[in-house]
């Protein structure tokens, strides 16, 4: 099958409503803006978004967006997800978009937001062009809040919504032609030490400090890649209350993943040994609480499924070499993976996500676009196909 190729007018459009959705800050829990700009773009096509309840259990100032947009006369009743995610990793600095060298990055010291706005343009371009030409297969156009909060808007999301057989979500910050077909799960670690408080140059040795035992406890714990399946990170550490009291309280919060399950569990145990080791140090003399929570799911796709064999199909239409890979990373497919939906995680060619030096080529985003039509088009073939 022939590539889709984007018009001028739509490649216009797709580098216009990128510019304009990363000038619009949207970190986790704060997406409504985002979402209310990707409301107005999809009711300008004759589509009206419905937004669900999930910030009741998000916390986040809007629910998840779900729209459809039909197949055209004729089409199969074959219905396709495509999901992207409307919030950002917290921003250092506003975002000024600007176009350098053919790459669109922020003039800024901060986030583009590239990570995922590159792939609602996507998405929203794609939706522009079937509304004026239907596709054969139904779509389902998916916006999740506070993805970066370990994947919460989707995890809150009802599945049972959506009539798609499968899906797909443009979220791994890598060359375009990688398709992630395995990703970790994921454990979320929080300790709290308590000590007693004490005047620090008075009467020291009344107290029991719980910044010593939270750093004795960091000190002997395992940190960054494990093995080639598992990776460890002490995310943020917070305690005490004055330079000159012995700290009475300190929390730190950490995480594990892997892509096997027996290891993650393994580990988790181990860095909750050792926390409740440091906490019992004859010096540090401190109580611990502990909670731990299993945030997500591993998942491994076969490379023989249908999502992943339309995608590599597509990719290579598009002049794309598929590779197969297994990521670090999660993205919204884990989640809806694990609610019984397959979900292929496709490489979009964004750079530097969650750094200040994220950018994405104009050719990038560009080529996304033509994969996501080039997929339609894969998948609408079958489709007629299967309906023969």
């Amino acid at each position: 099958m022939s590539a889709g190729r984007a018009s001028v007018d739509d490649r216009r459009y797709l580098n216009d409503v990128f510019e304009r959705l990363c000038r619009i800050e949207s970190p986790s829990g704060q997406e409504s803006g985002c979402a209310e700009a990707v409301i107005q773009e999809l009711r300008s096509l004759g589509l009206e978004p419905e937004e669900d309840s999930s910030q009741q259990q998000t916390g986040a100032d809007c629910g998840n967006l779900l729209a459809r947009l039909d197949g055209g006369p004729g089409s199969s009743e074959q219905s396709i997800l495509l999901c992207a995610h409307l919030d950002t990793v917290p921003l250092a600095a506003p975002v000024e978009p600007t176009l350098l060298d053919g790459y669109w990055q922020n003039a800024a010291e901060g986030i583009l937001g590239a990570d995922n706005k590159a792939a609602i343009a996507v998405i929203l371009t794609l939706a522009r062009k079937c509304a004026a030409q239907a596709p054969a297969v139904n779509l389902e156009l998916l916006f999740t809040v506070c993805e970066e909060r370990s994947l919460l808007g989707a995890r809150a999301f009802d599945v049972s919504r959506l009539c798609s057989a499968y899906g797909y979500v443009f979220d791994h910050a890598s060359p375009i032609g990688e398709i992630v077909v395995s990703s970790p799960c994921h454990y979320r670690l929080e300790a709290t030490f308590r000590g007693a408080a004490a005047h620090a140059g008075i009467r020291p040795e009344s107290g029991s400090s719980a910044i010593l035992a939270a750093a004795h406890a960091i000190a002997s714990m395992p940190h960054g890649r494990i093995d080639e399946q598992t990776t460890t990170n002490i995310g943020t550490i917070r305690g005490g209350s004055a330079i000159n009291v012995v700290a009475e309280s300190c929390e730190l919060q950490a995480e594990v993943r892997s892509l096997s399950e027996e290891r993650a569990e393994q580990t988790l145990a181990r860095l909750v040994d050792l926390i409740n080791e440091a906490a019992n140090r004859p010096e540090c003399d401190c109580d611990v609480d502990v909670t731990v929570e299993r945030t997500f799911a591993a998942y491994r796709l076969a490379s023989s499924s249908p999502a992943v064999s339309l995608a590599a199909s597509a990719l290579q239409a598009c002049g794309y070499e598929p590779e197969l890979i297994s990521s670090g990373g999660a993205s919204d497919a884990n989640a809806l993976i694990a609610r019984g939906l397959p979900v292929v995680n496709l490489a979009n060619g964004t750079e530097h996500n969650h750094e200040p030096g994220e950018r994405v080529s104009v050719s990038a985003l560009e080529g996304m676009l033509d994969v996501a039509m080039t997929l339609l088009q894969t998948a609408s073939a079958h489709a007629s196909n299967d309906a023969r």
